[in-house]
């Protein structure tokens, strides 16, 4: 009987965060979002010149390279003739232009953004980053893109416009589910001596959310934790990101044969017990009389595959009371007013902001100085160990929470059994007494 209800508990908590990730909800980043937004600037002899602003309203999730791929289905016949800031991956069946030659032909073009370093003739603003695209949390001011298409056969104004359907969006892989476009109020440009505005022709928007089932169907990292007052090393779980790839992993016997001669074009795992390609291992180091000190590390076992301005988001109810971050960029996240208990940290740049592939420089660490505020502050029951735990916007698999290194004198080391048997003696007093 027991059996069977947590059973049920177990299967309705599965079905609730199903349902949450399939409706692409991030309670840490309630708004977060990827906005498309088509501003038409002026008419052609048979289409429009629009820019294209791509902007990640992420407060944590960027997109790393090799950069985001966009693609959308044209409503009629539409065709493109020229692009600055971004190219389309095939120019498709032209045949039937006799005399100039459009520059795209593809009724579901895909678009890629240009690599840093080329002609000025061909960047428009915010521009050529190799689709590198920072989180709004890491820097606002980067985290645009943008580029510019003439297109023709499309109609030569907002009435005989029709707008493009079935935007795709990878940041660089799958995850991202596009809205249909909506036109909005046109957007309003300032010139550069900031006395006059102009405004686009027509203007609309798709929004894209991410959903990480839809990304990946296993999960991408896990937690580990130690602490100094037990000796205990808790270590991810295992399989904890699945063990379907083990057939295909990299053991330390054969790794200086395999990664030197890796022709292929995705990365090379590394075997272990838990299968991520990513470990956060949070340290409880050093405890003062009125702070206490956190050491993060994070290990990359990928062969191929760095991370480029890499994101880690912990939540923890300390976090309302950071003193001091080494060797890491700290920024608290609020997505409530009410509550300051998350925080995003990220590298320095050029110093460690590229998390580089597995190896002897296959990992990142930093030390956290927290305040205790004495009315919360514990270390029983594993109140030190953080609640949830991002790598790159992907929630991570913790340990469960009865193995949370506890210390030696706790009187509570399994609050939950304890708690259990508690409720369990009670009820037998109540009915034989």
């Amino acid at each position: 009987m027991v059996f069977n209800t947590y059973a049920h508990l177990v299967s309705s908590v599965f079905f609730i965060v199903l349902f949450a990730h399939a409706e692409a909800y991030d309670p840490l980043d309630p708004t977060g979002n990827i906005t498309i937004k088509w501003d038409v600037i002026s008419w052609t002899a048979d289409g429009y010149t629009a820019t294209v602003t791509m902007t990640n309203y992420q407060m944590y999730r960027h997109i790393m390279s090799p950069g985001w791929t966009m693609g959308w289905t044209w409503a009629k016949k539409e065709v493109i003739w020229a692009m600055l800031g971004a190219e389309a991956t095939e120019q498709g069946d032209c045949s039937k232009y006799k005399g100039n030659i459009p520059y795209c032909c593809e009724k579901k073009p895909t678009i890629v953004d240009l690599l840093p370093g080329v002609p000025y003739n061909q960047q428009v603003a915010n521009c050529c980053k190799g689709g590198v695209v920072p989180s709004w949390g890491q820097d606002p001011s980067a985290a645009i893109s943008s580029f510019q298409l003439t297109v023709g056969s499309s109609g030569t104004s907002s009435k005989t416009v029709k707008l493009p359907t079935n935007f795709t969006l990878h940041g660089p892989g799958p995850g991202y589910t596009c809205s249909q476009p909506v036109i909005v109020t046109p957007t309003r440009f300032l010139t550069s001596d900031g006395r006059r505005q102009t405004q686009a022709l027509m203007t609309w928007n798709a929004v894209c959310t991410y959903s990480q089932i839809l990304a990946s169907p296993s999960p991408t990292c896990c937690v580990s934790m130690s602490s100094f007052y037990n000796s205990t090393i808790v270590t991810c779980p295992t399989c904890a990101c699945g063990c379907q790839n083990r057939d295909n992993c990299i053991t330390d016997s054969t790794i200086q044969s395999i990664v030197g001669a890796n022709t292929t074009n995705g990365p090379l795992l590394q075997c272990t017990q838990h299968m991520c390609p990513i470990r956060v291992h949070w340290h409880v180091k050093l405890n003062y009389v009125s702070y206490w000190r956190v050491k993060m590390s994070i290990t990359n076992f990928n062969y191929g595959l760095n991370y480029t301005q890499w994101t880690l988001v912990v939540q923890h109810p300390n976090l309302n009371n950071v003193t001091q971050v080494f060797s890491f960029n700290y920024q608290p996240l609020m997505p409530y007013k009410s509550t300051n208990d998350t925080g995003m940290f990220y590298g320095l740049k050029f110093y460690n902001d590229l998390l580089m592939e597995d190896g002897p420089n296959g990992n990142v660490q930093s030390e956290m100085l927290l305040e205790k505020d004495m009315n919360t502050f514990t270390w029983d029951n594993g109140w030190a160990f953080p609640r949830k735990v991002y790598f790159n916007g992907d929630e991570c698999v913790m340990p469960p929470p009865d193995s949370y290194p506890m210390p030696p004198n706790s009187a509570n080391a399994n609050p939950i059994a304890s708690s259990t048997l508690s409720a369990f003696v009670l009820l037998i007093l109540l009915v034989f007494w």
